[in-house]
């Protein structure tokens, strides 16, 4: 997985961490959680805020 893999992305987050609220995680600890999924594979500092807001809004949609 890439960081343009939203959704992919937070459906994995979903699955590995079902007890968090995705609407109160901190970006830093979404993109530690980010960069430990088995599956990603992508640079770790071409992330951005914007990315990481786009990923936390997929995670609160599929929690819902």
């Amino acid at each position: 997985m890439k960081w343009t893999d939203t959704l992919d992305i937070a459906i994995e987050l979903y699955e590995t961490h079902p007890d968090v609220d995705p609407q109160y995680i901190r970006f830093t600890d979404l993109h530690n959680w980010v960069t430990a999924l088995p599956e990603f594979d992508d640079d770790p500092e071409r992330s951005n805020e914007k990315i990481l807001e786009a990923i936390q809004l997929a995670w609160i949609d599929e929690a819902e």
